[in-house]
């Protein structure tokens, strides 16, 4: 009898051992899982912790924009505005000290923001000798935009009437912020003297701001907030020849770019407007990507690309090292007359190098278009620096860049990474083809 026993016991572990496994491995599995779930929650909590709430995402319906202007130079300068202003999904005004006859044209109301005229001023003080009363008004464009009330505002954004806007970057540049918090988000000059003048603190070139005050008076006093630079933003405080402020953007996305009419059109044989227009179709086509710089290297010929991506591409006839490539190029002037701080810059400069010959050949932006698995930017060369050098790559007459459409993610936004480029195979003596692309973990954009 007690040998039976001991064989039905014995019989029957394995299977008592085999469930006590599977229940086992179901009870880790259902710890994983709720473990992910509680980790994504909190991640989320963590993400929205400092206001407690989840948002949609910022689109350009949370933005509310004032725009400086005046009754002299709005018909002008209209013209910029239009290229950037989205009338389905964008708020806002443009300030003028009184109307103009054209302000509200039937022809510009679907294409603009309402015109409002600014309050008057007369009844403020002005003591600044060298300055102008106008600047009242013009400070008070951040006053009247806040005044005009509009709902679900996320945040207001304030530039001058020669200010274009890339609205897809401006919103992607804000997403990074909780917009419920303080911020004062834009960038500094380009002049050391101007800073000095107005304000380290000071955004130039348009900026955000968010407001959460009971009433609008407040604004009239020191918020306690402190500036926070994005780089994307361009005061243009130079003359000339722009070029090599453009072709050395910093990494991240064009915002704007300000005081367009004091330098030369951004590209040659056309006026500023023509030029502007032909910049904002790469823009219409990736954005994100515009003035992104990316420089390969040619083991065939030896030669040096650097590619500021729907604007122009420079050809080196010879290798370059990257931290060489990369301090502005000081093609233009300096924004006032005078030596000393006048002439001083807030980043690094180098000038082009005397010799005609030994400078890169340069091909600018003809068109782009976006196909279905790539976008195809065609650059072509303006004018041959040095004539009595007929060797590559002056021979060259087109180069075609590929790329894919870029979005940045969150991360990529808050630690930008530079990409890689492919110099590939030639097809033809006067035409050379890259690849713009990711880098890979590890890879290095280093002379082959």
């Amino acid at each position: 009898m007690k040998l039976r026993k001991l064989l039905s016991v014995k019989s029957k572990s394995p299977s008592w051992f085999i469930n006590l496994a599977i229940v086992s491995f179901s009870a880790c599995i259902i710890w994983l899982l709720v473990s992910l779930f509680l980790v994504g929650t909190s991640r989320l909590v963590h993400i929205n912790s400092s206001s407690g709430n989840v948002h949609d995402p910022t689109t350009l319906d949370h933005i509310v924009f004032g725009i400086a202007s005046n009754k002299n130079s709005w018909p002008r300068r209209k013209e910029y505005v239009k290229l950037w202003w989205k009338p389905d999904h964008m708020r806002g005004c443009v300030f003028l000290d009184s109307m103009v006859e054209e302000a509200n044209s039937y022809n510009d109301s679907s294409s603009l923001p309402p015109v409002c005229i600014s309050e008057d001023t007369s009844r403020f003080r002005y003591t600044f000798r060298n300055g102008l009363r106008s600047a009242i008004r013009v400070a008070r464009v951040v006053f009247e935009t806040v005044s005009l009330n509009h709902s679900d505002v996320r945040w207001f954004v304030f530039g001058d009437d020669d200010t274009v806007f890339l609205p897809e970057n401006l919103v992607k540049t804000l997403s990074k912020y909780d917009h419920e918090l303080w911020y004062y988000i834009g960038s500094n000059s380009e002049i050391f003297e101007q800073n000095r003048q107005f304000g380290f603190e000071m955004a130039f070139g348009g900026g955000g701001i968010r407001h959460k005050l009971p009433t609008c008076k407040s604004l009239g006093k020191e918020l306690g907030v402190g500036l926070t630079h994005e780089p994307g933003f361009h005061q243009f405080d130079i003359r000339g020849d722009a070029f090599g402020l453009l072709t050395s953007h910093p990494l991240a996305p064009l915002v704007s770019l300000h005081h367009l009419d004091h330098v030369d059109p951004i590209f040659p044989n056309m006026t500023t407007m023509e030029s502007t227009e032909r910049f904002f179709e790469a823009v219409s086509i990736d954005s994100q990507r515009v003035l992104q710089r990316t420089v390969c290297y040619d083991r065939w010929f030896g030669w040096t690309f650097s590619v500021s991506w729907g604007y122009a591409v420079e050809v080196y006839s010879n290798h370059i090292f990257l931290p060489d490539i990369l301090p502005v190029q000081q093609t233009f002037r300096q924004w006032k007359r005078g030596d000393g701080l006048a002439r001083v810059y807030t980043f690094n400069t180098r000038e082009p190098h005397p010799d005609l010959c030994r400078r890169p050949t340069i091909f600018f932006l003809d068109h782009a278009s976006s196909g279905r698995d790539r976008i195809t930017s065609l650059y072509k060369k303006s004018f041959a620096n040095c004539s009595n050098d007929m060797a590559p790559p002056r021979k060259l007459e087109e180069i075609k860049v590929y790329s894919q459409k870029l979005d940045l993610s969150d991360k990529q936004l808050r630690a930008p990474r530079r990409q890689c480029c492919d110099v590939l195979p030639p097809s033809s003596g006067e035409v050379m083809e890259l690849a713009i692309r990711e880098c890979k973990e590890e890879e290095r954009i280093y002379m082959h």
